[in-house]
Formats: C-alpha cells, sequence, structure tokens
C-alpha cells in the first residue's frame, strides 16, 4: 500500500519546473493544482542556492537533484514575471511569501485553458535572469464543474421556447376571437342585404358595408393563416 501511495503523492507535488541561472536553482509552479481557467491562481516562484553538482554535467539536471532550501529573499524589485499565451503577454509584478524566505508569487487569473510560457526577467544579486519556463497546463475549468452547465443551458432554452409558444397561443386566441367578430358583422351584413333585395334594392351605403365587411373578413383570414 506505501509503495503505491508514495509515488502517486511524489507525482502530484512535483508540478513544478526546475532551472537554474548561474550560481542559482529557480522553480516555479502553480500556485492551486490542478489548475483551471477562469479561477484566481498565482504561479510560484522560487529562488535558492544551487549547490555544485561535480558528478552532473548539466546545471539543470543538477537543480532538479535538490531541494528548495535557503532561500533568496528581497528580490520583489529587481525580477518580474512576463506570462504569455499565444500572441498575448502580461507583466506581473511578484510579491514575497512573508513566511518563506526566497518563495514569490505571481497573482493571475488564467481565463482559457492551454499552455502558457512564463519568462523570468531581471536580476538575482548580481546575477542577470532571462529565462522562459513552462508552468503545467491550465485546464479547462468544465474538468471540475458539476453539475455541468449545459444542463442549465437546455433549461433555459426550454424556457424560452415555452415562453415564445405562450405568447403565439395569446396572439393567436386573440387574431381568432376578431376573426369570430368578422363572421359576426358579416352574417349581419347578409341578412340586411336580403331584406334590402325584399324591400327597395341596395343603397350606396350598403355596398359600402359590404365592401367593408369582405375586405376585413379576407384580413381576418389572412392573419390566422400568418400566425399558425
Amino acid at each position: 500500500m506505501a509503495m503505491l501511495i508514495i509515488p502517486s503523492l511524489a507525482g502530484i507535488a512535483y508540478g513544478h519546473t526546475v532551472d537554474s541561472v548561474g550560481d542559482y536553482r529557480v522553480e516555479i509552479g502553480w500556485m492551486n493544482e490542478p489548475v483551471v481557467s477562469g479561477e484566481t491562481n498565482a504561479i510560484e516562484f522560487y529562488v535558492s542556492p544551487l549547490i555544485p553538482c561535480p558528478e552532473i554535467e548539466k546545471a539543470i539536471k543538477c537543480a532538479e537533484s535538490q531541494d528548495f532550501q535557503n532561500g533568496v529573499a528581497d528580490l520583489r524589485k529587481t525580477i518580474k514575471m512576463q506570462l504569455i499565451f499565444k500572441d498575448e503577454n502580461i507583466t506581473l509584478p511578484l510579491s514575497p511569501d512573508h513566511n518563506i524566505p526566497g518563495k514569490y508569487y505571481a497573482f493571475v487569473n488564467p481565463t482559457v485553458s492551454g499552455f502558457y510560457q512564463a519568462n523570468v526577467l531581471g536580476s538575482i544579486k548580481d546575477t542577470p535572469i532571462s529565462l522562459s519556463m513552462h508552468p503545467p497546463k491550465v485546464a479547462e475549468r468544465s474538468y471540475i464543474e458539476f453539475p455541468k452547465k449545459e444542463h442549465e443551458e437546455i433549461i433555459e432554452q426550454h424556457n424560452t421556447i415555452q415562453s415564445k409558444h405562450d405568447e403565439l397561443e395569446i396572439r393567436l386566441n386573440t387574431v381568432q376571437s376578431q376573426y369570430n367578430n368578422l363572421e359576426s358583422k358579416i352574417d349581419s351584413v347578409e341578412k340586411k342585404l336580403e331584406q334590402e333585395q325584399q324591400s327597395d334594392g341596395f343603397s350606396g351605403f350598403d355596398y359600402a358595408s359590404i365592401a367593408i365587411a369582405v375586405t376585413a373578413l379576407a384580413l381576418g383570414v389572412f392573419a390566422v393563416r400568418k400566425s399558425r
């Protein structure tokens, strides 16, 4: 059990990138892991003396073989961190950790997922530093969201459709009522027409009434069909 747990914990803890500059060991990583887009986070930056490794030729391998210790303080004013994502960049100031000398934070809110590049610029004491480092990938925020937002979107779409349906029903009922009123008026005109035929014939007013009624009925039928 111990053999299974310890390697997994080591893998999680080693979410940092290590390099060397002159006589110094530098290390970066995200403050909160797993890091996801849309959440305020910070890049942790560690600086400590590099202990010589005569048996290791490459300086970066020497730095990776060591742990952070005896951190170098008072670098807040001499080092800046430039964060790059594709063709955009931002320069972030460093905030020192008041409890751990040599540990600094560059606070940022990564808004999109992907790989970011961190350029460390300035000087460590008398040693210039211009180093490009790559913290772990920023994951999509949906990776840890529960329940998924798409459920809310589906519900919202359903409510919007239902609201439009209800509004259409109201309009359709209004047009149907107007159509019924027009039919009633047509019936009234037809009855009057029959009465006129049995008496003295049509008057100018009667012809105008019939024309208006027929036109209104046609418009009502068109409105009902369009609404449906």
